[in-house]
């Protein structure tokens, strides 16, 4: 999908990523609820602008019952389970959040939703707090994909990534995705500034003339 904006560029400096990390009852967006949301804020330079919020929210009796033996002693091991009780309503929460999230955007510029694995909560977010998802970019930002690069292009920096022990808590697993990031951005990119304009257009060059599409057309296949 072609963005309005892709002719754009912004600092690193002026924009910003929202981490989201979410706990729920299961991974089922039909039966299954939010139970404990966490955001921190980052610019594009990984600086934390914020230590964050953590809300517990409390699920439906329903979705309670509907856990299944593995999640429901995950979050028994976490102490979540202990806590849900007492837990906001999943509306105060979203308002909560939505509230949050609004001091760290910068004018005409949605930040954009960054985590890992992130597509699980987007799905969630989207269902159960769609004001929240209107303040934010509809691309993501997902360590995983870079992790899963790195597994296969570069299995030593993904055998050495940093250890986690967040314990499926969302607010500390936040914060091992941002150092995760940190670790592959050091190891895997080009340092800052990168290439310069003839080095990219060079590079762009040679993507064009070795393309897929150059395949396709030969073969008198049009892709329109």
């Amino acid at each position: 999908m072609v963005d309005a904006h892709d002719a754009e560029t912004y600092t690193a400096q002026d924009s910003r990523m929202i981490w989201i990390d979410c706990e729920m009852t299961g991974l089922d967006i039909f039966h299954d609820e939010l139970c404990e949301v966490s955001v921190v804020p980052t610019d594009f330079d990984l600086n934390v602008l914020d230590e964050g919020v953590d809300y517990v929210v409390k699920p439906s009796d329903a979705a309670v019952a509907h856990m299944n033996d593995f999640v429901r002693a995950m979050h028994t091991r976490s102490g979540l389970i202990n806590e849900w009780e007492h837990g906001l309503s999943l509306e105060e929460a979203e308002r909560k959040v939505t509230e949050y999230v609004a001091r760290f955007t910068p004018d005409g510029v949605k930040p954009l939703l960054a985590g890992n694995s992130v597509g699980s909560d987007k799905k969630f977010l989207d269902r159960y707090m769609p004001g929240l998802m209107e303040h934010l970019h509809y691309r993501v930002i997902d360590v995983s994909t870079i992790k899963e690069l790195a597994r296969r292009w570069y299995p030593d920096v993904y055998r050495n990534r940093p250890a986690k022990n967040g314990g499926h808590r969302a607010l500390a697993d936040i914060i091992e995705s941002i150092d995760e990031l940190r670790y592959y951005r050091d190891l895997l990119f080009v340092p800052t500034p990168g290439p310069d304009a003839p080095a990219a257009q060079a590079g762009a060059r040679h993507i064009e003339a070795t393309s897929l599409l150059r395949t396709y057309e030969k073969n008198g296949n049009a892709l329109e």
